[in-house]
């Protein structure tokens, strides 16, 4: 693809600017819009299964807002149809008049010749009739979800509902204890988005443009991996996107930009915040670094004795930077903080005034500091948190 001339030449500051105000976290938040607000500026929210101070998608909206009751996060995505749960980035929480846009990838899911589970005879039709005339339900309701005690040994229901999410006959309408609720998607999706008239050109290029407004500003790479594009998609359609070709400072790859991000300086309060790993500031880890000389990685799944950071280590977002990262836990209303990466004494205050604010969102009353990676620092943050929690 040839790429187009630069329409503007961005430094690496105003680029990472442009991205935190794109990512709402400089300037004031708009608390009237609230967690739906959020939702539809970021695009996607990605779910995970691992809960340490709370759920993902709990602490992207905590993130950006401050302390708003998390039985309130639940019901601004659940309640009254203004989400669904798709494949995007991950496992994510979309905002429901993109329904129609997810087209291109239930198409390419009908269209799949392999699938990891085998689909017992009967039961994608028998999973269908008993929503129909019991829904909405949870794998186990339908029959349960698994054969076995194994992860992957998914029951025939499980697997018929999950290929029929895939191919958007069924809707996981919320989220009960961890588990998907299943509805069928003539009843919980609005007449008006219920199609997939729009052919794939259309809706990856209002994914395209969605993931550049999302990001402010981003490479080919960046742009596809928000919503898990191939590259070779973004190529056929961001020409006709709306955004627009430009360069940024050290970044040595072509580069495009909402062109509403580029209208303004990006000016405002920043927010100091405990970040999720899977928050969309910096879920693609290559960006991170380009864009914070930050690098950062999730570790759940490293064995414990080659860990860096910790199991959850939360990166803490200040000034508009990446100052340091805690790995937090929970104990009774003591929130511990088991491990405390610090970028040198200057970040002391921001992790003490992060900690002490996700202490009091998730009713934790005390916070215990364990270990400091550069041990003279550990008294001044214990000090700090004493200030910042009394």
């Amino acid at each position: 693809m040839t790429t187009p001339r630069p329409t503007a030449e961005l430094t690496a500051d105003e680029a990472r600017r442009i991205a935190l105000r794109a990512q709402g976290f400089l300037g004031a938040p708009d608390r009237r819009s609230g967690v739906r607000g959020i939702l539809r500026h970021l695009g996607a929210i990605q779910l995970d299964t691992i809960s340490v101070l709370a759920r993902s998608h709990e602490l992207v909206p905590y993130a950006r807002l401050g302390a708003v009751g998390r039985k309130t996060v639940e019901n601004a995505y659940w309640k009254d149809t203004h989400s669904f749960e798709y494949w995007s980035h991950a496992a994510c929480i979309l905002p429901i008049e993109e329904w129609p846009h997810f087209a291109f990838r239930r198409r390419a899911y009908r269209n799949r010749p392999h699938w990891n589970h085998e689909l017992p005879d009967g039961a994608y039709d028998q999973v269908i009739k008993q929503l129909r005339t019991e829904g909405p339900l949870t794998a186990t309701e339908l029959g349960g979800a698994k054969k076995t005690n194994d992860w992957w040994d998914w029951s025939g229901s499980k697997v018929a509902v999950e290929r029929a999410l895939m191919y958007g006959e069924v809707v996981c309408v919320e989220r009960r204890g961890w588990k998907r609720v299943y509805d069928l998607a003539e009843r919980a999706i609005p007449d008006a988005l219920l199609h997939d008239e729009l052919d794939d050109t259309e809706c990856l290029r209002r994914l395209v443009r969605l993931a550049g407004q999302s990001l402010g500003v981003g490479t080919r790479a960046d742009i596809a991996d928000y919503h898990r594009l191939k590259g070779e998609q973004v190529d056929a359609v961001i020409a006709d996107s709306g955004l627009v070709p430009v360069t940024v400072e050290g970044w040595g790859k072509p580069a495009w930009a909402d062109p509403a991000a580029l209208e303004t300086s990006p000016r405002g309060r920043h927010r100091t915040t405990l970040l999720s790993p899977f928050d969309s500031l910096i879920w693609e880890r290559a960006r991170t670094e380009r864009i914070f000389g930050f690098t950062h990685r999730l570790e759940a799944y490293v064995p414990r004795q080659k860990r860096v950071y910790g199991y959850f280590a939360m990166p803490v977002l200040a000034g508009g930077r990446l100052v340091g990262r805690v790995d937090p836990a929970r104990e009774g209303r003591t929130l511990v903080a088991k491990q405390v990466t610090l970028d040198g004494p200057k970040a002391v205050p921001s992790v003490a005034q992060a900690l002490a604010e996700a202490a009091s969102w998730v009713d934790c009353t005390d916070v215990r500091v364990e270990r400091v990676d550069a041990p003279e620092l550990r008294e001044p943050l214990v000090s700090e948190l004493a200030h910042a929690t009394a």
